[in-house]
């Protein structure tokens, strides 16, 4: 299973976001201790690398991540790197029965939400969040730019021929 699709929730003042019903089907398969009638985690990525995002992962996949990383040699600059950006700024969430989890206030203030418009964009093994107007303003005006570039015939599965 993968994260595919857009999807636009509310945040309100308090933090609480709904996660999309077919992420949280993505969410459980991934989380080795789910069982049905529980509530899935995952881990929300904030780093500092990702300016005006982040990145919602399943368990198992953060793990593998992790893995890579305490993989590398130890003392390595880019061990160090990846842990502070990948582990130190990331916090696991639980998604309720009702499909809900609060997004701290570190990470609304990242995004310069209080409460509004979230836009959700499945990325096949993560998710990105964004303020909704953010995402429009950076990707999606970007994206239809390049696109227009491309002329009528693009097909943009020509670019896995590498």
């Amino acid at each position: 299973m993968s994260f595919t699709g857009e999807h636009t929730q509310k945040v309100d003042s308090k933090g609480r976001m709904s996660i999309p019903a077919d992420f949280r089907r993505v969410l459980e398969a991934g989380d080795p201790e789910w069982n049905s009638g529980q509530s899935p985690r995952m881990y929300l990525l904030y780093g500092d690398h990702l300016k005006n995002e982040l990145h919602g992962y399943t368990v198992e996949e953060f793990d593998k991540v992790v893995d890579q990383i305490n993989a590398l040699p130890r003392g390595s600059d880019a061990k160090k790197r990846l842990s502070r950006l990948i582990i130190g700024q990331s916090i696991k969430l639980d998604v309720d029965k009702d499909g809900r989890t609060v997004m701290p206030i570190k990470q609304r203030q990242k995004l310069g939400l209080k409460d509004g418009e979230l836009y959700f964009s499945g990325l096949g093994d993560h998710f990105e969040i964004w303020k909704a107007e953010t995402f429009t303003e950076e990707v999606g005006d970007n994206m239809a730019d390049w696109l227009e570039e491309q002329g009528d015939d693009f097909d943009p599965l020509s670019l896995l021929d590498g």
